[in-house]
């Protein structure tokens, strides 16, 4: 089995969506703002545990019940990093889902590192 394999996504789904949940508001609202400033089409917010370095805090753990610290970042910095290929990224684009729909999330998890783009709970 792959480190990173992304069958494990489930294995984190339950306890990012119980999460998630606390905070997606404020990660709406902070990827709709992303867009409507002109910064990126395409916001990323990095999910962690502990520190790291991608982003700029937004939810530190623990400040709305949250047991992650939430990020806000964008793909121009992801491919400036390099944690996303110049050459790949107009098919990241393209498997992007609808920023309004679905947050973005960049979940680094000790040897699971992964996209998940999960659904903002309905109002």
């Amino acid at each position: 089995m792959y480190a990173n394999d992304p069958e494990l996504s489930g294995k984190y789904l339950g306890t990012i969506s119980q999460d998630f949940v606390k905070v997606a508001d404020m990660l709406r609202e902070t990827a709709y703002q992303i867009k409507k400033r002109g910064i990126s089409d395409y916001p990323i917010f990095p999910v962690c545990k502990v520190e790291q370095v991608i982003g700029a805090l937004l939810i530190p753990r623990g400040q709305m019940e949250n047991e992650w610290n939430y990020y806000a970042s964008f793909l121009q910095e992801f491919v400036e990093r390099g944690l996303v290929d110049i050459e790949l990224e107009s098919d990241f684009a393209a498997a992007y889902k609808d920023p309004e729909e679905f947050a973005c999330l960049f979940v680094i998890d000790y040897d699971f590192t992964h996209f998940v783009f999960i659904p903002y709970p309905e109002d």
